[in-house]
Parts: C-alpha cells; sequence; structure tokens
C-alpha cells in the first residue's frame, strides 16, 4: 500500500460487548508501515497490547486513544487492552480486525486547493474594487 492518509471500517469484537471503536478507523501508512488511531468508547483504557508491543494512549480526554501498528489488513488481530473502570485494572481480550474493501484515501489537497482558489478570488475582488476607487477621484 502506498503511503498516505486513509479511512478504513474497523470492527472490534470479544470482551462483555459493552465497549467499542471509532469506526471508520484513521490509517497512516509510512515507509510501508500502517498505524491505526484507535478511539475507544470509554476513557478508561490505559494499555493496548498486540503480540508483544505495547501502547499507551496518546490522549484519555473523552476517549482512550492509542496509535497502534497494524500488522495485517482481512486478518483478526488478537489485541489485550487494560481497563480501570472496575474497582481495579483488568486486562481484555478483543478481536480487532480492518476491512481492506472499504479503504478509503484522504485527500488534502482538495482543501488546500480550495483555500488557495478563495484566496486568489478575493485578492481578484479587492483589486477591482481599488481600481474602480481610484477611477473614481
Amino acid at each position: 500500500m502506498k503511503d498516505g492518509k486513509y479511512r478504513i471500517e474497523a470492527e472490534l469484537s470479544g470482551g462483555s460487548g459493552k465497549a467499542g471503536i471509532e469506526s471508520p478507523a484513521e490509517l497512516t501508512v509510512t515507509d510501508g508501515v500502517m498505524n491505526a488511531r484507535i478511539v475507544w468508547s470509554s476513557s478508561s483504557y490505559t494499555l493496548m497490547t498486540i503480540g508483544d508491543k505495547e501502547y499507551t494512549p496518546v490522549s484519555r480526554e473523552e476517549n482512550s486513544v492509542f496509535v497502534i501498528e497494524v500488522p495485517a489488513l482481512d486478518e483478526d488481530i488478537t489485541v489485550f487492552a487494560e481497563t480501570v473502570a472496575m474497582s481495579k485494572p483488568h486486562t481484555i481480550e478483543y478481536t480487532l480486525s480492518f476491512d481492506s474493501s472499504a479503504l478509503k484515501e484522504v485527500n488534502t489537497f482538495p482543501l488546500a486547493a480550495a483555500l488557495a482558489v478563495s484566496v486568489g478570488i478575493a485578492a481578484v475582488v479587492s483589486g477591482v474594487f481599488i481600481l474602480k476607487r481610484r477611477k473614481k477621484r
């Protein structure tokens, strides 16, 4: 997959069924390495483990947010997540999967192009206004 930012459908299963994650998720590919931004439905998650890699949240303000390396798309990934929502920390096993058929590239160029066009139009309108004022004098 080429480097860039994508939106991808993410599915979480396992646990008690009470927790969830935001989908679609943001997937960033850099030098062939895929990283997903996982936003939990709770701010109580303090650690995620995939294989031998541990991840700490990048934010816990409204929801726990993690950036994790994604080993593969279209495969079940076993994830252990630690929550402090109960009387003491608990580690819960989940299955996470990313659906490549729903992969959509996030194109940031149209926003930049629209901004450039807006600035250009404003400059032209200002120039016309100034010229008209000068002609009246």
